[in-house]
């Protein structure tokens, strides 16, 4: 049970960090650039890169971080740019996949296997179940119906998505742009 509390309890150290609140109010305002350049597939789906700053927040500063991160995130993108009613079920998978990235990355070597099972699980999880029935609530239309199309997009880019994710996060770890955040090399 300590393994599992421990990355948690020191994500919620880094929010005393000025460098984790500056560095996430910078992965912020390039999140919410990169939401403005997104394409939309159909009414449901859209391709976008707007994830990756969150992901890397959740990479850098953990569970704890990546949730608060993610939530806030979430309402000032919709306050920002409203698509449709706001959706609380929406922020709440937004916090749930920085927790799911969190645990799985946070403090442990970078790899490409390690992304691509947290994304799988986000995926399956927050964007076929979850969001595929936030999406039936708001519409009005079965969730079996919405199912097939969510899933196959998000089984197609889930790998790419991964490793978009590792490519950037491996480069900028390379140049040393974490070391900045006091983020060396994890061991």
């Amino acid at each position: 049970m300590r393994n599992l509390l421990s990355p948690i309890t020191k994500s919620r150290q880094e929010l005393k960090k000025v460098s984790t609140i500056t560095a996430c109010a910078m992965f912020g305002a390039l999140s919410v650039v990169l939401s403005y350049y997104s394409i939309r597939v159909t009414p449901n789906l859209k391709v976008g890169l707007g994830a990756l700053p969150n992901e890397l927040v959740d990479y850098l500063f953990g569970p704890f971080v990546g949730p608060l991160f993610g939530g806030a995130m979430d309402i000032i993108k919709y306050m920002l740019q409203p698509d449709g009613g706001f959706m609380p079920g929406f922020t709440f998978n937004a916090m749930l996949a920085a927790f799911i990235y969190g645990m799985f990355l946070y403090q442990k070597p970078l790899s490409l296997k390690r992304m691509l099972i947290a994304k799988l699980i986000v995926v399956v999880l927050c964007n076929i179940i979850l969001g595929t029935w936030w999406l039936s609530m708001i519409n009005g239309r079965a969730w079996i119906a919405l199912l097939p199309a969510r899933a196959i997009k998000n089984l197609i880019q889930w790998p790419v998505d991964s490793i978009l994710f590792f490519l950037v996060a491996r480069a900028l770890e390379q140049a040393g742009a974490f070391r900045i955040l006091g983020k060396g090399k994890h061991k």
